[in-house]
């Protein structure tokens, strides 16, 4: 089974995914968790370019480009073997965060961009997506105060930040049968309760 987290900055993505899968591997899973950009060593050189703060002339379709790079070896290297044995993958951020920050934050082409998805990924999407949501505001807050690294992409100005969670909003409404949406301006131990009913009952079902 291959589950998403994805949402905007400060959203709490990254630090509730380790807590998440210790708990899945405690229920019996075989779990592997991973990250978007990066996953590689290829795609973590990759993602050190698209984050660096120096790196302000960049286009968005270089952007773009950069980021369907990393995620090709990212499927092809890890995740497709990965899920091909049977295994639990948890990724923090996949291809639908290039349709939220490069499609709707950059207002690039929407249907240009999965057609480019679909062949950068050969077509592997998640079983499960969970949108970690909150206020523009309160994200970017709250990646202030974390002291934790601040990218380039974080350093977009608020209207960018804004379309991108408007994006997440779309797609999440579009695809509701792969999508479930947590408030993330809960408590932490609220949101960490969220998520792990939600990927229970998907567990469930399956």
């Amino acid at each position: 089974m291959f589950i998403t987290l994805e949402g905007p900055e400060g959203s709490g993505k990254s630090s509730q995914l380790p807590i998440l899968a210790e708990w899945l591997r405690a229920k019996g899973h075989n779990i592997y968790t991973t990250r978007e950009p990066g996953g590689t060593m290829i795609s973590d050189q990759i993602r050190t370019i698209l984050h660096d703060l120096e790196n302000t002339a960049m286009h968005p379709r270089t952007e773009i480009l950069l980021y369907l790079a990393s995620r090709t070896q990212h499927v092809e290297e890890v995740i497709r073997p990965l899920l091909e044995k049977d295994m639990i993958v948890l990724c923090d951020r996949y291809a639908d965060s290039t349709l939220a920050y490069q499609g709707y934050g950059h207002c690039v082409d929407i249907p240009t961009l999965k057609k480019l998805l679909d062949f950068s990924t050969g077509g592997l999407y998640p079983d499960l997506t969970i949108l970690l949501d909150l206020e523009v505001e309160v994200g970017l807050e709250r990646r202030i105060q974390s002291g934790g690294e601040w990218n380039r992409l974080d350093a977009y100005a608020l209207a960018f930040h804004k379309r991108v969670r408007e994006g997440y909003l779309k797609l999440a409404a579009e695809e509701p049968q792969r999508w479930r949406i947590v408030d993330a301006a809960q408590p932490f131990d609220d949101v960490q309760k969220a998520l792990r009913d939600v990927i229970w009952s998907e567990l469930v079902k399956n």
